[in-house]
């Protein structure tokens, strides 16, 4: 399965700091080979900027994400945080996880199309707010 983006003329954008976390987990090999294929090349065309010059509406840590699965009609939000700040009492997911790297440098509109530990999901960004 390969990543697909309704909005083709778009490539994520994340800051360098979630550039480099995801090319580090990536090289630990703690993402299955599909998704280590579809991060790379989403890494390969990725658009890096600091965090302050990064767009409201991008997918990144510290954000309340809003997102319906297409292929069900359902609603679920997320709030993403750095791997080491992740508490399940707090309700915080890392980045890192199978959701957060479907996610992360896309912006609200986008739709994405990730393959799940559960199987393929199609995904509309809907919301993407400050955590705070």
């Amino acid at each position: 399965m390969v990543l697909r983006n309704r909005k083709m003329s778009q490539n994520i954008i994340l800051t360098t700091g979630i550039y480099d976390l995801i090319k580090d987990h990536i090289k630990s090999k703690k993402v299955t080979p599909t998704e280590e294929e579809n991060l790379k090349l989403q890494l390969k065309n990725a658009k890096q900027l600091t965090r302050k010059n990064l767009p409201d509406d991008v997918v990144d840590i510290e954000k309340r994400v809003t997102v319906k699965n297409l292929d069900n009609d359902l609603e679920e939000t997320y709030v993403f945080v750095a791997p080491d700040k992740a508490k399940k009492r707090n309700k915080t997911e890392s980045i890192l996880t199978q959701m957060g790297l479907a996610l992360v440098g896309w912006k609200v509109g986008d739709v994405i199309n990730w393959d799940f530990e559960e199987g393929e999901k199609n995904l509309e960004i809907m919301a993407v707010e400050s955590r705070n």
